[in-house]
């Protein structure tokens, strides 16, 4: 069926995090949230359907995720990435942030460092801290308006050199994110062969947070880390979920994939008691998502597509003191606000008080973000191009 996109809802603030929080996340009410990591488009048709059957059966007991799921999650891994997982290697969680968590409690001791790439999506911060953990930078380099990965530097945060007083601590995991969340990378096969050659050599354990991994434009093709080879699989653990490709974020639903026994049964282990179990609603919309919800997901990425290139063409031609990190994935967008002359705080007050458009601060996803705004364009047009013309005037009236 055809599904139109460009449709505003009515009521979309209803319980909305999003919309329904506006004036308390901001400060006044006539802001556009553009912030938060959901889409103001409703679910495909299969995915309502099946929910409304679950609902209609009227008993909602505690559960477990079915053989016709897992059977779901294992093909949608052969048809999308060619990767023949087995169904014991996947376990379900209510969300990837809190399967973090537990990866970093299960795969670390206190006092190791934990490797992030900033900018980055900053609920890992936590996550590393949370469990006494240490986070260590492997900053991307901007090159050109690309982001790229500082290789060397990444070998030395395994093996870095002893202070004068104390050794050093021991990078024991790394957290990647695939695609990357903000700056949009969609990672190259070459470029995951080198950091999982690192991981090898020093026996660490890559968490990789794939939850981006269908939102992906023209030319990109995502790759599981694990995927790769046998001794990848064997040092992984990778992070799915239908929520930012279908928009169910609300269902809290994730699937885990680990390979190795070991790995998996330390995760359970470290999850019990403060990982709750998926809910029925969030397994019943993650298979309907994997198995019927394709068609709806080839007419978003074509509706996305065409947002991307009308904000990079509005940007270039009206407000080029704003320059897009264009994305090879993800909904989300980049913005170096950093001709614009001010300071992270500054920045924060001028998108809210002056354009009245409400964006996530770079500043949260590390030092290196200062001057940069993320912006989600998974909206209809109209939404997308109403807060870039408040921010074209704010812009020129500064």
């Amino acid at each position: 069926m055809k599904y139109d996109f460009d449709h505003v809802i009515v009521g979309r603030s209803i319980d909305s995090l999003k919309w329904g929080k506006v004036e308390r996340m901001f400060g006044r009410k006539d802001v556009i949230p553009m912030w938060i990591a959901d889409m103001d488009f409703p679910v495909a048709r299969p995915i309502t359907e099946a929910l409304k059957r679950r609902i209609e059966h009227e008993i909602y007991s505690y559960t477990f995720p079915s053989l016709s799921l897992i059977e779901a999650v294992v093909d949608r891994m052969q048809r999308k990435y060619d990767w023949k997982i087995e169904p014991e290697w996947v376990v379900f969680a209510p969300g990837v942030t809190p399967a973090i968590h537990a990866a970093v409690k299960a795969f670390t001791c206190p006092g190791d460092d934990v490797i992030v790439q900033e900018p980055v999506y900053y609920p890992f911060f936590p996550a590393i801290r949370n469990n006494g953990c240490h986070i260590a930078n492997n900053q991307l380099r901007l090159i050109n308006g690309h982001y790229e990965i500082d290789f060397d530097e990444l070998e030395g945060k395994f093996n870095p050199k002893a202070g004068m007083m104390s050794l050093p601590s021991r990078a024991r995991m790394m957290i990647l994110c695939s695609p990357h969340n903000p700056v949009g990378r969609v990672w190259t096969r070459e470029e995951l062969i080198r950091m999982g050659e690192i991981i090898l050599r020093n026996n660490a354990v890559m968490v990789s947070d794939e939850i981006h991994c269908e939102l992906l434009f023209k030319g990109s093709t995502h790759i599981p880390f694990a995927s790769i080879s046998k001794e990848f699989e064997q040092y992984s653990m990778i992070c799915m979920a239908p929520s930012k490709t279908f928009n169910l974020a609300g269902l809290h639903a994730s699937s885990i994939i680990i390979p190795n026994d070991e790995l998996r049964s330390k995760f359970v282990e470290a999850s019990d008691g403060i990982v709750p179990s998926v809910n029925i609603l969030g397994l019943t919309a993650m298979e309907a998502a994997y198995r019927n919800g394709d068609g709806w997901l080839e007419q978003l990425l074509s509706y996305l597509q065409g947002n991307l290139e009308f904000l990079m063409q509005y940007l270039k031609e009206r407000i080029p003191k704003i320059k897009a990190i264009k994305p090879e994935g993800t909904y989300l967008v980049w913005l170096d606000c950093r001709e614009l002359g001010l300071n992270p705080m500054s920045l924060r007050a001028f998108m809210k008080e002056k354009a009245r458009v409400g964006l996530d601060d770079g500043f949260l996803f590390g030092s290196s973000g200062g001057g940069f705004q993320r912006i989600n364009i998974a909206c209809p047009r109209s939404i997308l191009e109403e807060a870039l013309e408040r921010i074209e005037k704010a812009v020129n009236d500064y």
